[in-house]
């Protein structure tokens, strides 16, 4: 199987690409919610996240930009996790993320609930450097790295698509990197659509 997508070259770098002035929240001040259509909606200082069950792993990264860079070694906790304990209702499909500093990206429930998606809080052993989203960023490696918001505060459960900050500038309101899904073409069918339910 290809390990990169189509359009992408490898890089060894890995640049730091931040629209706008990147906010600095020490890991003290951090807090996280876990709300919307959820039966137990979850609040988190950063000694919580560090007192879950957490994940190492190491997946590629892929930018819109078209660079990636293979072996990204990433330690945090799943959402998938925290997500079982918020129990979402049935009639959410759909999420908004939203950071510190007022950015946001939309993203499937089904998502989510990868087992590879983390909120995470290290890099290549270090603790998450500010310029990459620390102390905490959301990584969705099977996504577009705009996906993977950085300083990540809220994560909003929805049971319609909402679309994020890139989404309304003309990303795709997806962005899977194996379909090239950079920019939107065309109508966004879900995001005119309340789901009503999953079967919608």
């Amino acid at each position: 199987m290809e390990r990169v997508p189509p359009g992408q070259r490898v890089t060894e770098r890995f640049p730091v690409l931040t629209y706008g002035e990147a906010p600095r929240v020490p890991p003290e001040a951090w807090r996280f919610a876990l709300e919307g259509l959820v039966e137990t909606p979850i609040a988190l200082t950063f000694p919580d996240l560090l007192a879950l069950p957490q994940v190492e792993l190491t997946r590629d990264f892929h930018c819109v930009t078209g660079w990636s860079r293979l072996d990204v070694a990433w330690r945090g906790v799943r959402t998938r996790d925290l997500l079982e304990k918020a129990r979402p209702r049935p009639e959410a499909v759909a999420a908004l993320v939203e950071s510190y500093g007022g950015y946001t990206a939309n993203l499937l429930l089904e998502d989510l609930l990868r087992e590879d998606v983390l909120l995470a809080h290290t890099l290549f052993g270090k603790p998450l450097p500010p310029e990459r989203g620390g102390p905490v960023r959301l990584l969705v490696p099977h996504l577009y790295a705009w996906k993977s918001a950085k300083w990540v505060r809220r994560i909003v459960l929805l049971d319609h698509l909402e679309l994020g900050f890139w989404e309304r500038l003309g990303y795709h309101w997806r962005g899977d990197p194996w379909k090239e899904e950079r920019f939107q073409e065309g109508p966004i069918p879900a995001a005119s659509l309340r789901f009503r339910s999953k079967q919608t």
